[in-house]
């Protein structure tokens, strides 16, 4: 199976420097993809990405020299226009909007590879192409990749590919179990595990609400915007971090150790509009922990079922299987009909769990 990482990289001055002229030279290419796609389209051509790369390798590339300076890669100019593509392939399929011009300092990236040749990777040390030996923080699976690519967070870099590996599948102590995601516990398993809250955004709220302050009071073009805009960025990575790291604690101990995992297909767009809880729910990261789920899913060999949004988990009696409406304040259940009580979102897992074998 394919599996991917990504890990922060140990660069000098003069390797971040490199780093900044690749990012630079991909955010150049992709702009200019996008804006003659613009002009060819109103004047009622159909542009693709193929014509523009030949037409920039071709005409555009050659007068700007300090693309092709000394260290820099020139594979970043290809992905550049794979990226924009693929931006208007999404915006066509009716998945994403319609593409933007990329800004400096917003999610500065870049892609390279080694001509199709397979890049070895191992260790807290990699060698890119063209640009170089450069050192990880972590070390690395030794396998091979196609492609590589580096990205910006803050003012810190990272490195990111994809490589296969076997699958590893475990042991699986319980056969199914059934998820109840919540906000004030963010998980509770039909076995009786509960995983609270830990609200990291909140948590984080009034040191983050200081920071954005700090920033707005600088001079435009200071270099102390600049220090306060790093200093910002840095605490909403470390928020963003830590929420991960929670999300990816909850996915690994499910995936391992169950052999069946019911959770619901909530509508977490539906639910945000609800502003007495939107900041708690979107501190949940309820996609981003469905996404780990199906891809752990096929690392440690478990299945993953989805449940209705219309399957009424919460005010079904876990017991006799009698209907009856739950207010959200209400967080124990009472059954109407055979007197069993029971916490609200146990009640809720057991009934998920259930449906495995239905």
């Amino acid at each position: 199976m394919l599996l991917s990482i990504k890990t922060k990289l140990k660069l000098s001055k003069n390797q971040e420097v490199i780093m900044c002229k690749h990012a630079g030279i991909a955010r150049f290419t992709y702009n200019w993809g996008l804006a003659t796609w613009n002009n060819l389209y109103s004047s009622g051509l159909k542009p693709n990405k193929y014509i523009l790369k030949k037409f920039f390798n071709n005409h555009v590339k050659p007068e700007f020299t300090w693309i092709k300076e000394t260290g820099i890669c020139q594979k970043i100019t290809q992905y550049a226009f794979d990226n924009l593509g693929d931006s208007f392939s999404r915006f066509f399929s009716g998945i994403g909007g319609y593409p933007n011009f990329k800004k400096k300092g917003h999610h500065d990236s870049f892609t390279i590879d080694a001509s199709g040749k397979p890049i070895p990777v191992g260790g807290k040390s990699v060698k890119l192409p063209t640009i170089g030996w450069v050192r990880t923080y972590e070390g690395l699976p030794h396998t091979t990749c196609k492609s590589i690519t580096i990205s910006r967070t803050a003012d810190s870099w990272f490195i990111a590919l994809a490589y296969e590996q076997d699958r590893v599948p475990t042991v699986k102590p319980h056969d199914v179990v059934g998820v109840d995601l919540g906000v004030k516990e963010l998980a509770t398993l039909s076995t009786g595990v509960v995983f609270p809250n830990p609200k990291h955004y909140k948590t984080n709220l009034e040191k983050l609400r200081r920071l954005s302050i700090r920033f707005a009071r600088k001079s435009f073009g200071s270099k102390n915007r600049y220090k306060a805009k790093i200093q910002l960025a840095k605490h909403h990575a470390r928020v963003a971090n830590l929420r991960k790291d929670t999300i990816h604690q909850i996915t690994t101990f499910l995936c391992k150790n169950h052999a069946k995992i019911v959770v619901e297909d909530l509508n977490v767009s539906g639910m945000l509009t609800n502003h007495k809880l939107a900041q708690v729910i979107a501190d949940c990261g309820y996609h981003e922990l469905k996404r780990q789920l199906e891809y752990k899913a096929k690392k440690f060999g478990c299945e993953i079922i989805i449940a209705s949004r219309w399957f009424p988990s919460s005010k079904t009696c876990s017991n006799c299987g009698y209907i009856q409406d739950m207010p959200l304040k209400e967080r124990t259940y009472n059954c109407g009909s055979c007197g069993h009580s029971m916490d609200r979102d146990l009640n809720a897992a057991i009934n998920l769990s259930r449906l495995a074998s239905s």
